[in-house]
Protein backbone atom coordinates (compact mmCIF):
# COMPACT_ATOMS: atom_id res chain seq x y z
CA UNK A 1 0.00 0.00 0.00
CA UNK A 2 2.77 2.14 1.07
CA UNK A 3 4.19 1.66 -3.07
CA UNK A 4 1.01 2.58 -4.64
CA UNK A 5 0.39 5.23 -2.21
CA UNK A 6 3.98 7.00 -3.10
CA UNK A 7 3.16 6.40 -6.76
CA UNK A 8 0.56 8.00 -6.84
CA UNK A 9 1.31 10.82 -5.42
CA UNK A 10 4.50 11.05 -7.02
CA UNK A 11 2.50 10.72 -10.09
CA UNK A 12 0.77 14.20 -9.74
CA UNK A 13 3.72 16.34 -8.93
CA UNK A 14 3.81 16.30 -5.33
CA UNK A 15 7.74 15.60 -3.78
CA UNK A 16 7.41 12.65 -1.86
CA UNK A 17 9.84 11.11 0.79
CA UNK A 18 9.08 7.19 1.56
CA UNK A 19 10.05 6.03 4.71
CA UNK A 20 11.30 3.06 6.30
CA UNK A 21 12.80 1.52 8.67
CA UNK A 22 14.95 -0.56 6.38
CA UNK A 23 16.82 0.18 3.29
CA UNK A 24 16.44 -3.16 1.78
CA UNK A 25 12.69 -2.38 1.75
CA UNK A 26 12.96 0.75 0.35
CA UNK A 27 14.90 -0.28 -2.65
CA UNK A 28 12.21 -2.85 -3.18
CA UNK A 29 9.85 -0.52 -3.45
CA UNK A 30 11.06 1.55 -5.92
CA UNK A 31 11.45 -1.56 -7.88
CA UNK A 32 7.78 -2.10 -7.62
CA UNK A 33 6.86 1.56 -7.97
CA UNK A 34 8.89 1.26 -11.38
CA UNK A 35 7.25 -1.89 -12.75
CA UNK A 36 3.81 -0.51 -12.48
CA UNK A 37 4.77 2.53 -13.88
CA UNK A 38 5.89 0.51 -16.50
CA UNK A 39 3.08 -1.35 -17.10
CA UNK A 40 0.97 2.08 -17.26
CA UNK A 41 3.59 3.31 -20.04
CA UNK A 42 2.73 -0.26 -22.20
CA UNK A 43 -0.70 0.30 -22.13
CA UNK A 44 -0.45 4.00 -22.71
CA UNK A 45 -2.12 5.75 -19.76
CA UNK A 46 1.57 7.09 -19.22
CA UNK A 47 4.34 8.37 -21.12
CA UNK A 48 7.55 7.42 -20.88
CA UNK A 49 8.37 11.50 -19.98
CA UNK A 50 6.11 11.26 -17.26
CA UNK A 51 7.07 7.96 -15.69
CA UNK A 52 10.42 9.44 -14.96
CA UNK A 53 9.20 12.26 -13.33
CA UNK A 54 7.49 10.22 -10.87
CA UNK A 55 10.60 8.06 -10.27
CA UNK A 56 12.33 11.93 -9.62
CA UNK A 57 9.73 12.79 -7.81
CA UNK A 58 10.60 10.22 -4.85
CA UNK A 59 13.38 10.14 -2.80
CA UNK A 60 13.69 7.10 0.32
CA UNK A 61 14.46 7.62 3.65
CA UNK A 62 15.16 5.83 6.87
CA UNK A 63 15.44 8.07 9.25
CA UNK A 64 12.33 9.61 10.22
CA UNK A 65 13.38 13.06 11.36
CA UNK A 66 15.26 14.49 8.97
CA UNK A 67 12.85 12.96 6.28
CA UNK A 68 9.65 14.67 8.48
CA UNK A 69 10.91 18.16 8.97
CA UNK A 70 9.42 20.18 6.08
CA UNK A 71 6.17 17.84 4.59
CA UNK A 72 3.13 18.89 4.60
CA UNK A 73 1.60 16.09 5.17
CA UNK A 74 2.22 12.03 6.08
CA UNK A 75 -0.06 9.21 4.90
CA UNK A 76 1.34 6.46 7.27
CA UNK A 77 0.58 2.80 5.69
CA UNK A 78 2.16 0.33 8.15
CA UNK A 79 0.60 -2.86 9.00
CA UNK A 80 -3.06 -3.16 10.49
CA UNK A 81 -1.30 -3.41 14.21
CA UNK A 82 -2.85 -0.32 16.94
CA UNK A 83 -0.09 -0.71 18.96
CA UNK A 84 2.50 -0.06 16.42
CA UNK A 85 0.36 2.66 14.54
CA UNK A 86 -0.12 4.51 17.93
CA UNK A 87 3.64 4.23 18.47
CA UNK A 88 4.49 5.64 14.38
CA UNK A 89 1.87 8.74 15.35
CA UNK A 90 3.56 9.60 18.71
CA UNK A 91 6.87 9.80 16.98
CA UNK A 92 5.57 11.05 13.93
CA UNK A 93 4.01 14.09 16.28
CA UNK A 94 7.46 14.85 17.83
CA UNK A 95 9.18 15.01 14.34
CA UNK A 96 6.55 16.45 11.71
CA UNK A 97 6.35 20.32 11.39
CA UNK A 98 3.76 22.56 12.93
CA UNK A 99 0.44 21.93 10.30
CA UNK A 100 1.86 18.93 8.96
CA UNK A 101 -1.37 16.83 8.19
CA UNK A 102 -0.87 13.45 9.86
CA UNK A 103 -2.94 10.53 8.15
CA UNK A 104 -2.98 7.07 7.95
CA UNK A 105 -4.36 4.33 5.83
CA UNK A 106 -5.53 1.70 8.30
CA UNK A 107 -8.84 -0.03 6.72
CA UNK A 108 -10.61 -0.32 10.27
CA UNK A 109 -8.74 0.77 13.46
CA UNK A 110 -10.15 4.02 15.34
CA UNK A 111 -8.99 7.69 14.24
CA UNK A 112 -9.64 9.09 17.12
CA UNK A 113 -8.04 6.48 19.44
CA UNK A 114 -5.10 6.85 17.02
CA UNK A 115 -5.26 10.85 17.40
CA UNK A 116 -4.71 10.37 21.15
CA UNK A 117 -1.36 9.45 20.99
CA UNK A 118 -0.84 13.13 19.88
CA UNK A 119 -0.69 16.74 20.76
CA UNK A 120 -2.61 17.04 17.53
CA UNK A 121 -5.83 15.51 17.39
CA UNK A 122 -7.19 18.17 15.00
CA UNK A 123 -4.48 17.00 12.37
CA UNK A 124 -5.26 13.59 12.73
CA UNK A 125 -7.13 12.17 9.74
CA UNK A 126 -8.01 8.71 7.97
CA UNK A 127 -6.97 8.17 4.05
CA UNK A 128 -8.04 4.62 3.55
CA UNK A 129 -6.79 3.80 -0.08
CA UNK A 130 -7.99 1.00 -2.04
CA UNK A 131 -5.77 -1.56 -3.60
CA UNK A 132 -3.66 -1.37 -5.81
CA UNK A 133 -3.89 1.97 -5.34
CA UNK A 134 -2.92 3.14 -8.87
CA UNK A 135 -5.84 1.46 -10.27
CA UNK A 136 -8.53 2.16 -7.82
CA UNK A 137 -10.40 5.44 -7.76
CA UNK A 138 -12.14 5.49 -3.73
CA UNK A 139 -10.15 6.97 -1.03
CA UNK A 140 -12.57 6.36 2.29
CA UNK A 141 -11.69 9.95 4.47
CA UNK A 142 -12.39 8.74 7.70
CA UNK A 143 -12.97 12.18 10.08
CA UNK A 144 -12.13 11.17 13.92
CA UNK A 145 -13.52 12.90 16.63
CA UNK A 146 -11.92 15.77 16.73
CA UNK A 147 -10.60 16.16 13.44
CA UNK A 148 -11.11 19.92 12.50
CA UNK A 149 -13.03 20.91 9.03
CA UNK A 150 -10.22 22.60 7.63
CA UNK A 151 -8.02 19.72 7.70
CA UNK A 152 -11.07 17.37 6.32
CA UNK A 153 -11.46 19.93 3.64
CA UNK A 154 -7.47 20.09 2.57
CA UNK A 155 -7.77 16.01 2.22
CA UNK A 156 -11.40 16.02 0.55
CA UNK A 157 -9.59 18.63 -2.17
CA UNK A 158 -5.93 16.99 -2.10
CA UNK A 159 -7.43 13.90 -2.73
CA UNK A 160 -9.81 14.98 -5.77
CA UNK A 161 -6.31 16.75 -7.09
CA UNK A 162 -4.88 12.61 -7.30
CA UNK A 163 -7.83 12.03 -9.84
CA UNK A 164 -9.49 9.85 -7.12
CA UNK A 165 -13.12 9.97 -5.89
CA UNK A 166 -12.72 10.89 -2.17
CA UNK A 167 -16.05 9.89 0.37
CA UNK A 168 -16.37 10.88 3.52
CA UNK A 169 -17.68 8.47 6.66
CA UNK A 170 -17.71 8.39 10.36
CA UNK A 171 -15.21 6.91 12.64
CA UNK A 172 -16.79 3.54 13.80
CA UNK A 173 -15.03 0.23 13.64
CA UNK A 174 -14.15 -1.20 10.34
CA UNK A 175 -15.66 2.27 8.76
CA UNK A 176 -17.79 1.86 5.37
CA UNK A 177 -15.75 -0.39 2.97
CA UNK A 178 -14.47 -3.11 5.62
CA UNK A 179 -17.64 -3.43 7.71
CA UNK A 180 -19.15 -4.70 4.77
CA UNK A 181 -16.47 -6.29 2.84
CA UNK A 182 -14.48 -8.26 5.81
CA UNK A 183 -17.26 -10.07 7.39
CA UNK A 184 -18.80 -11.29 3.49
CA UNK A 185 -15.52 -12.65 3.25
CA UNK A 186 -15.47 -14.23 6.83
CA UNK A 187 -18.97 -15.61 5.62
CA UNK A 188 -17.26 -17.23 2.69
CA UNK A 189 -14.46 -18.81 5.10
CA UNK A 190 -17.32 -20.62 6.91
CA UNK A 191 -19.01 -21.57 4.09
CA UNK A 192 -15.89 -23.27 2.70
CA UNK A 193 -14.97 -24.64 6.39
CA UNK A 194 -18.94 -26.43 6.83
CA UNK A 195 -18.29 -27.94 3.17
CA UNK A 196 -21.44 -26.41 1.85
CA UNK A 197 -18.91 -25.58 -1.23
CA UNK A 198 -15.22 -25.58 -2.33
CA UNK A 199 -12.96 -23.05 -3.03
CA UNK A 200 -13.98 -22.30 -6.92
CA UNK A 201 -17.27 -22.78 -6.60
CA UNK A 202 -18.05 -20.13 -3.93
CA UNK A 203 -15.35 -17.30 -5.68
CA UNK A 204 -17.29 -18.90 -8.74
CA UNK A 205 -20.76 -18.31 -8.01
CA UNK A 206 -19.86 -14.66 -6.44
CA UNK A 207 -18.19 -13.67 -9.45
CA UNK A 208 -21.17 -14.87 -11.71
CA UNK A 209 -23.90 -14.60 -9.48
CA UNK A 210 -23.42 -11.34 -8.13
CA UNK A 211 -20.63 -9.67 -10.71
CA UNK A 212 -18.10 -9.69 -8.35
CA UNK A 213 -14.69 -8.84 -10.03
CA UNK A 214 -13.04 -10.90 -7.87
CA UNK A 215 -14.57 -14.10 -5.78
CA UNK A 216 -14.59 -13.33 -1.81
CA UNK A 217 -11.74 -16.53 -1.38
CA UNK A 218 -9.27 -15.12 -4.21
CA UNK A 219 -9.89 -11.47 -2.66
CA UNK A 220 -8.65 -12.36 1.29
CA UNK A 221 -5.48 -13.69 -0.54
CA UNK A 222 -4.90 -10.86 -2.35
CA UNK A 223 -5.37 -8.14 0.70
CA UNK A 224 -3.91 -10.83 2.94
CA UNK A 225 -5.70 -13.72 5.62
CA UNK A 226 -3.70 -11.66 8.10
CA UNK A 227 -5.33 -8.49 7.78
CA UNK A 228 -8.41 -10.25 7.22
CA UNK A 229 -8.10 -11.60 11.14
CA UNK A 230 -6.89 -7.83 11.99
CA UNK A 231 -9.49 -6.58 10.95
CA UNK A 232 -12.18 -8.59 11.78
CA UNK A 233 -10.96 -8.32 15.70
CA UNK A 234 -11.27 -5.03 15.34
CA UNK A 235 -14.67 -5.18 14.41
CA UNK A 236 -15.51 -8.11 16.88
CA UNK A 237 -13.82 -6.21 19.64
CA UNK A 238 -15.56 -3.33 18.34
CA UNK A 239 -19.17 -3.91 18.45
CA UNK A 240 -19.36 -6.49 20.79
CA UNK A 241 -21.12 -8.89 18.40
CA UNK A 242 -20.97 -12.40 17.38
CA UNK A 243 -21.61 -11.99 13.69
CA UNK A 244 -17.93 -10.60 13.44
CA UNK A 245 -15.73 -13.27 14.98
CA UNK A 246 -13.20 -14.98 12.64
CA UNK A 247 -14.05 -18.66 11.55
CA UNK A 248 -11.54 -20.85 13.38
CA UNK A 249 -10.44 -21.63 9.45
CA UNK A 250 -9.50 -18.05 9.03
CA UNK A 251 -7.40 -18.46 12.00
CA UNK A 252 -5.94 -21.61 11.55
CA UNK A 253 -4.55 -20.52 8.43
CA UNK A 254 -2.84 -17.57 9.47
CA UNK A 255 -1.03 -19.54 12.85
CA UNK A 256 0.06 -21.89 9.87
CA UNK A 257 1.42 -18.72 7.84
CA UNK A 258 -0.71 -19.36 4.68
CA UNK A 259 -1.60 -15.67 4.57
CA UNK A 260 -2.26 -15.34 0.97
CA UNK A 261 -0.41 -13.82 -1.96
CA UNK A 262 2.40 -12.65 -0.39
CA UNK A 263 3.20 -15.92 0.98
CA UNK A 264 2.50 -17.80 -1.89
CA UNK A 265 -0.38 -19.84 -0.12
CA UNK A 266 -3.86 -18.77 1.04
CA UNK A 267 -6.66 -20.60 -0.46
CA UNK A 268 -5.03 -20.86 -3.59
CA UNK A 269 -1.04 -21.50 -4.50
CA UNK A 270 0.74 -18.79 -6.45
CA UNK A 271 3.77 -20.93 -7.28
CA UNK A 272 2.77 -18.91 -10.98
CA UNK A 273 1.53 -15.88 -10.19
CA UNK A 274 -0.58 -15.16 -13.02
CA UNK A 275 -2.22 -18.52 -12.77
CA UNK A 276 -2.88 -19.06 -9.18
CA UNK A 277 -4.34 -22.84 -8.23
CA UNK A 278 -6.60 -24.20 -5.27
CA UNK A 279 -4.58 -24.91 -2.88
CA UNK A 280 -3.82 -28.70 -2.20
CA UNK A 281 -5.14 -28.54 1.46
CA UNK A 282 -8.69 -27.52 -0.43
CA UNK A 283 -9.15 -30.18 -3.12
CA UNK A 284 -11.39 -32.90 -2.24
Amino acid sequence: MGNGIAHVFAQFGNQVNLIDVKQESLDKAIITITKNLDRQVSKGTLTEEAKQKTLANISTHTDLASALKDRELVVEAATENVDLKLKIFSQLDEFAPEGCILATNTSSISITKIASATKRPGSVIGMHFMNPVPVMKLIEIIRGYSTTDDVTNEVVQLSKALDKVPVAVNDYPGFVANKILIPMINEAIWTLYQGTAGVEEIDTIMKLGMAHPMGPLRLADFIGLDTCLSILKVLHDGYGQPKYAPCPLLVNMVMAGKLGDKKGEGFYNYADPKNPVVAKSFLK
